[in-house]
């Protein structure tokens, strides 16, 4: 199957192009993976549930009307399925072709945050606030061009048999491609979306066959950015805090730390089952902030218990096991890094934020893939999950 025939799939000749479309239609939705497309609409619909409860109660947020926070997650999930429908329509290979104007259209809409049209939300200077009571965060859509720009590069002539691999040159390229916008977000701070970019880089890198020197040599360099960014004084004192209360949770336990504790203690009131749907003390009683966003982990804990959060572990597991599976059979690089970048990105986003609630890892604001309220990150993740099944559908049949 090509980008500029979407109707055209591998095992259908032109003698039958008459009823090539019919049966391609027919064809593409026997070949979707559909384990995976079950599970990413089933985090979602618990998603829904969740923040639902999170939010029925909070007059402060939903503005008197208890379905607002759910109305508007199904509508973004619906829009996501609709972004979705229409990312396997076009291909992932078409997608190619346009890679130049997406990735421009993203870093010129992450530069608007930068202007006095940027919002700042919970401590980041990340979004861009639209009519409607909309907002729109640039960032997400960010990590979804540097896992196509850098496969357009690494895979170009090695997919045209050119070379075995990427070439020195080439990968520093894409490096350049993808330090540019990750300046800018960082600029913010958003320092929980520079985290996810630079394992999506790592990823991209592993799975295109570059020198195993790029990804040791990227690795050293994150540390030392790291250290050199701290020293400097770029993040904000409330991303400073958040580490240091990370480092230990009772330094200040009615402040940065108060997040973090309060997340505990709801997902292990929970134990075995939960308290049952909408019956949980800490989320009724709004004791965990942010719970319909970056918590969200915390109302599954304490209302659906160890079972409820290990059911959304492992749908999430579902979703990496089959775009790793679609990584692996793909015949083409660009497929193969464009997978890889997006498991590296979903895998690391969800252990991330699921690690925050349990206070194994720093609290950055990391929405969870699927099931935490925000159109961007939805829209973004139901792109992911387009791509995938274009990779998949677009395969050879033998493969």
């Amino acid at each position: 199957m090509t980008g500029a025939n979407s109707f055209q799939v591998s095992g259908y000749g032109p003698e039958r192009a008459g009823w090539t479309r019919l049966f391609a239609r027919d064809s593409m939705a026997r070949r979707l993976d559909w384990p995976m497309l079950l599970s990413a609409m089933a985090l979602s619909m618990m998603g829904a549930l969740l923040v639902y409860s999170a939010t029925r109660n909070r007059t402060e947020l939903n503005q008197g009307d208890q379905y607002y926070f759910l109305i508007r997650h199904v509508l973004n999930t619906g829009i996501g399925l609709a972004l979705m429908i229409g990312t396997v329509w076009l291909g992932h290979r078409a997608l190619r072709t346009a890679v130049p104007i997406l990735y421009g259209l993203s870093v010129f809409l992450i530069l608007l945050v930068l202007t006095p049209l940027g919002s700042t939300i919970n401590g980041a200077h990340s979004w861009i606030k639209l009519p409607g009571g909309f907002s729109l965060q640039p960032s997400e859509f960010v990590k979804v061009t540097i896992i196509l720009g850098m496969a357009m590069l690494l895979a170009a002539r090695v997919d045209a048999g050119d070379k075995p691999y990427p070439d020195h040159r080439t990968v520093m390229q894409a490096l350049g491609l993808a330090t540019v916008p990750m300046l800018i977000v960082l600029l913010m701070p958003d320092l929980g979306s520079v985290m996810v970019m630079v394992v999506i880089v790592l990823g991209v890198l592993l799975a295109s066959g570059a020198s195993n020197r790029w990804v040791f040599g990227l690795i050293g360099a994150g540390t030392t950015g790291a250290i050199a960014v701290w020293q400097l004084g770029v993040l904000d004192d409330y991303q400073i805090a958040r580490f240091a209360a990370f480092a230990n949770p009772e330094l200040d336990p009615a402040g940065v730390g108060y997040n973090t504790n309060q997340a505990r203690i709801a997902i292990g009131s929970g134990g075995l089952s939960g308290a049952g749907l909408f019956h949980g003390s800490q989320t009724t009683g709004q004791f965990v902030p942010e719970q319909q966003t970056d918590f969200v982990f915390t109302v599954a804990g304490e209302e659906l218990g160890f079972l409820g959060g290990g059911l959304i572990i492992v749908l999430l597991g579902v979703i990496l096991w089959r775009a790793c599976r679609i990584a692996r059979e793909t015949t083409e690089l660009y497929g193969t890094i464009v997978a890889a970048g997006i498991v590296a990105w979903l895998a690391f986003q969800s252990f991330e934020n699921v690690g925050m609630t349990l206070g194994i890892m720093p609290v950055t604001g990391l929405p969870l893939p699927f099931v935490s309220y925000g159109g961007s990150s939805m829209f973004a993740v139901w792109v992911a999950i387009g791509l995938l099944q274009s990779i998949r559908v677009q395969r050879p049949m033998s493969a």
